[in-house]
């Protein structure tokens, strides 16, 4: 069984060693927080992330055939009512409801 001094000093290096590994990526931050760089990728990065996430969800719908109207009904839909009401829940869940409703009723077979 270790001692007690060295206990210790185990017990205060982790600690330590812990407050540092958490601090760090605020300390590392700190400089770029007055970026403008990092303050345009903020207001712009959002818009980014959803259109490649819409090109990455579209890529392999069917625009000529009947089983590519579900998700193209569902988008327009969902802009549709976000232009109407900007509410993002709102035309999430709109969206989502019409894809549902077309995919499992209409254009299921």
């Amino acid at each position: 069984m270790p001692d007690t001094p060295y206990l210790i000093a185990a017990v205060a290096v982790s600690t330590a060693v812990t407050w540092a590994l958490r601090a760090l990526p605020f300390v590392a931050l700190a400089p770029l927080r007055a970026s403008s760089t990092v303050r345009y990728l903020s207001t712009r990065m959002p818009v980014g992330v959803m259109v490649l996430l819409l090109a990455y969800c579209l890529r392999d719908v069917p625009v000529t055939d009947i089983s590519g109207l579900a998700p193209l009904t569902a988008l327009a839909v969902t802009v549709g009512l976000h232009l109407w009401r900007r509410n993002a829940l709102l035309s999430i869940l709109g969206g989502t409801t019409v894809h549902v409703v077309l995919a499992s009723t209409f254009l299921g077979h």
